[in-house]
């Protein structure tokens, strides 16, 4: 007869391993990102601008993923905290985690269609 322990590992694995994979993609903990837009965070689309064109969220800026890293001292000024976007969470990951290493407030927010 088990006790029930076997249950409880797996789920605390899976925990460990979720919690894992937010931080690798730059998801971090749960943050209501249109709630940080709204009381002053930059929302930044990280597409190329070519589909930034053929849609964006409202009150984004441009900044491709190969362009982040020439505008972290930019970003850095602002002092307010970073949403990041893309077209679908990827290259906004990337992103968030090239801020986040230079000591900026970052949070990956998914894909653009998010903030219509």
């Amino acid at each position: 007869m088990e006790c029930g322990c076997h249950a409880d590992d797996l789920i605390i694995k899976k925990q460990i391993y979720m919690s894992f994979l937010r931080n690798f993609f730059g998801l971090g903990p749960k943050v209501n990102c249109k709630e940080l837009i709204a009381n002053g965070a930059l929302l930044i689309d990280v597409r190329t601008p070519s589909e930034f064109a053929q849609g964006k969220p409202k009150g984004a800026k441009n900044i491709p993923l190969d362009k982040i890293n020439n505008e972290v001292s930019k970003i850095k000024k602002l002092n307010k905290p970073i949403v990041l976007c893309c077209a679908s969470g990827m290259r906004s990951g990337q992103a968030t985690s090239i801020l986040k290493s230079n000591g900026i407030e970052a949070h990956n927010g998914g894909g653009w269609y998010n903030f219509k």
